[in-house]
């Protein structure tokens, strides 16, 4: 079995750490299998990383990278603002990331707006305006989901002023969103239930939630009951582990994948890496393999 795994990493491009990959992927073998018929679901999971976490943020050279480390796509940050604009809403910029994931193969899988966690959509009266110019760009450029983040600054943790002021600014992005074919993830410490009542509040399927299991984790959520949970709500998800390379820290991706498997989930798994131990391409290498033993691409 482990001959196989490696030629299969082998082709893969993944010949890093090998021992270190194959124990993880060993690791994997007892996750549940998808129940479905194979041949009538040959969709699997799409993995793709961040353009912060490559520390190359709105930078077209993260697809180029994507590619060298064997990555399916890049989530793509807006940039902080420049001249009152964030830096993706210029089409020159945009046409260019279009550009490159042609030329390298490499999806866009979805775009971020990480400027809100410092510029607020409860209380910045720029970010409304910010956020309805990205999901017209959004459009442009053929993505489906904006991460629409609320950390730092954006925290609506025992804010409930703030939190009725996202509702209300929701509310009049939604339609435009739903017009556009775009649908906005809401990110944040919050939990399961209090994610829900805002998307209740806001009444619109345009706003999902975007799942970060790191953060929910972080928070002492049980991450697997919160998937269930949310089920269908769920657009995207963020693989993060706080505690070390995936499989090796406290994120059970196995648990995870079968909770998936109950909503039905098959789309994107963004790596947001926070423990690079082997330096960052190898860690992300590591992880990558790790991750395909767990969510395969065909299933």
């Amino acid at each position: 079995m482990k001959t196989d795994m490696k030629r299969a990493l082998s082709r893969r491009g993944m010949l890093v750490h090998s021992a270190q990959v194959l124990a993880a992927l060993s690791l994997c073998q007892g996750c549940a299998p998808f129940t479905g018929n194979q041949a009538r679901a040959p969709r699997g999971f799409k993995i793709g990383i961040c353009d912060w976490t490559l520390g190359k943020a709105t930078n077209p050279e993260s697809l180029v990278l994507a590619r060298k480390l064997g990555l399916d796509g890049v989530q793509v940050d807006f940039g902080s603002p420049q001249e009152g604009k964030l830096p993706l809403n210029h089409p020159d910029l945009r046409e260019r990331f279009r550009k490159t994931s042609r030329e390298q193969s490499v999806a866009i899988s979805s775009l971020g707006m990480c400027t809100l966690n410092s510029y607020p959509l409860k209380s910045d009266p720029r970010a409304e305006g910010w956020l309805s110019d990205a999901i017209a760009t959004c459009a442009a450029m053929g993505v489906r989901v904006i991460l629409v983040p609320f950390f730092g600054d954006g925290d609506l943790r025992g804010d409930t002023k703030g939190t009725d002021a996202v509702v209300a600014k929701l509310k009049n992005l939604a339609p435009k969103a739903r017009k556009a074919g775009v649908v906005l993830g809401f990110e944040s410490w919050l939990s399961a239930p209090q994610h829900m009542d805002i998307l209740r509040r806001v009444g619109s399927p345009a706003l999902q939630v975007y799942y970060d299991l790191g953060n929910s984790h972080k928070c002492g959520y049980d991450i697997f009951k919160e998937i269930r949970y949310l089920g269908k709500h769920i657009c995207e998800f963020h693989a993060k582990d706080y505690d070390g390379l995936y499989g090796k820290g406290s994120i059970d991706f196995p648990k995870v994948r079968q909770a998936m498997d109950d909503i039905g989930y098959r789309g994107w798994i963004l790596m947001e890496g926070t423990e690079m131990p082997l330096g960052l391409e190898e860690s992300c290498r590591y992880d990558l393999a790790y991750l395909r033993g767990v969510f395969p691409q065909v299933l």
